[in-house]
């Protein structure tokens, strides 16, 4: 018997194929779903604690009732810290590598334990929020969760970070290469602070291109202090805009802040 197909069968299975726009049983192609955005991204870490999105904390920030807490020691909190989060003291007696924050001052100031509480640190590889987590959950929160790509990531996706008066001085003071930015409008801001360079709002888009910020490193520390931390915070904002990733505003007044004046620096 012959085993091969006859032409006449072969060409109409052909035809048919070709009119179906290929093999019969050939399926149709799946479309996927885009990918979802990465703010609303996590690490899906395996925790007891939930983690949150980038999208998610900014929710949380605009929440009252929801308590943001800095899991990080009080001097990296002044250092830099998400606007609206609460510094917590570490419990006494921990080595650095091993620091956690004390769930005891939770307890007698946050007596409600239902209230959401959202935690934060070093980002990805910082077990701070994690051990926090478990303390506060120990005590008996209900509605503790993280957002373990902490200050790293938030900095990434454009968000702008806080800083305490003793660490903006200090650290004017000790690193040369940090650039002061003074918001306030008028010509005051440049001769009251002669080191700083004066950026109003208007100004912010046009700074790029005559010198006043950085652009052979935009990982350049920037502070921005003005007549009060809504102005500092809107200028800090539209830095951030123009691609810059470390900026920090100082949450109160140009007034509050006389050292300054006398801080010893190159002006550049």
């Amino acid at each position: 018997m012959n085993s091969r197909i006859p032409a006449c069968l072969f060409a109409a299975l052909i035809g048919i194929g070709a009119a179906s726009g290929g093999p019969a049983n050939a399926a149709e192609p799946t479309p996927t779903a885009p990918p979802p955005s990465i703010f609303e991204g996590t690490l899906r870490d395996k925790d007891p604690i939930p983690e949150i999105s980038t999208t998610e904390l900014q929710a949380a920030l605009a929440d009252k009732n929801v308590l943001v807490l800095d899991a990080r020691p009080f001097a990296e909190y002044g250092v830099s810290h998400i606007p609206g989060a609460r510094s917590v003291p570490g419990k006494p007696g921990l080595p650095p590598a091993q620091y956690t924050a004390d769930a005891s001052e939770i307890l007698r100031t946050v007596p409600d334990r239902s209230r959401p509480l959202v935690l934060y640190c070093n980002g990805p590889f910082c077990g701070r929020s994690k051990r926090f987590g478990a303390e506060l959950q120990k005590a008996g929160y209900k509605n503790v969760r993280r957002y373990q790509l902490g200050i790293p990531t938030w900095r990434a996706l454009g968000g702008v970070t806080e800083v305490e008066k003793d660490a903006l001085v200090s650290l004017l003071k000790a690193d040369a290469t940090a650039v002061l930015v003074d918001a306030r409008e008028g010509d005051t801001a440049r001769a009251q602070l002669p080191n700083a360079r004066a950026i109003p709002l208007r100004d912010a888009s046009k700074a790029k291109d005559d010198g006043r910020l950085p652009m052979t490193d935009h990982n350049t520390r920037i502070f921005v202090v003005g007549d009060a931390g809504a102005q500092a915070r809107a200028v800090a904002e539209a830095i951030v805009r123009d691609a810059f990733h470390n900026v920090s505003f100082f949450g109160g007044r140009v007034a509050d802040l006389p050292e300054l004046s006398r801080v010893d620096r190159v002006a550049r």
